[in-house]
């Protein structure tokens, strides 16, 4: 636990372990931070600069916001860890066991909480990265793109968290209702991003 204190070597060891976690949820949580910390920094490169002035206040207020997501993403690294191991234990449950099935319901949900969160966040990342592509500095705008690839990236990969535990949910409505949230964000979200990568392309090419 504390992964957000970890070195890069002991997080991607411990990734590449048989471990339970962290495994896509953490990866996604710490792509999206690297994704924002990015915008950030396009942020960072902008304010102080006589050319952007006009949108420093702007600027400035993006990367408060930007460096909250950040936080909000490291911390969902150890957070999806938290939701995923409940369900690790249920699996391991007999089959006999008179609460099985109540119990694997409960984690199932539980499991899906992080990996939401971690979308949400991720999404956010994206307005924010619009705005930092739009008004940072042209001379960091390549930032800008690589952050949108890997934030969409995150997000997509987030969802694989939600689409396999909610599959195997007997309650299907709320099953159904939480993969329309995930599919939305992506279909919303994805285009985003892809639009700031597009634009950014066609701008530094």
């Amino acid at each position: 636990m504390g992964y957000k204190n970890y070195s890069l070597t002991g997080f991607t060891e411990d990734v590449a372990s048989a471990k339970p976690a962290p495994g896509g949820g953490g990866v996604s949580a710490f792509v999206g931070a690297l994704a924002i910390s990015l915008g950030n920094m396009v942020g960072e490169l902008t304010v102080g600069k006589k050319k952007y002035q006009d949108v420093e206040e702007q600027i400035q207020e993006m990367m408060q916001k930007a460096k909250s997501l950040q936080k909000e993403l490291l911390e969902l690294i150890d957070a999806d860890e938290e939701c995923f191991l409940p369900l690790a234990k249920a699996y391991g449950l007999p089959k006999d066991h008179p609460s099985r099935q109540i119990i694997m319901e409960e984690a199932l949900q539980t499991a899906c909480t992080a990996p939401m969160d971690i979308m949400r966040a991720c999404a956010k990342s994206i307005d924010l990265i619009e705005g930092f592509a739009k008004k940072g500095s042209k001379m960091a705008i390549s930032d800008a793109g690589c952050a949108a690839v890997l934030a969409k990236a995150a997000l997509q990969a987030a969802v694989m968290n939600v689409y396999i535990n909610a599959k195997s949910m007997k309650d299907r409505k709320y099953a159904t209702g939480l993969i329309n949230d995930a599919d939305h964000l992506l279909m919303e979200y994805c285009e985003k991003a892809d639009t700031i990568y597009q634009k950014v392309t066609e701008e530094i090419r």
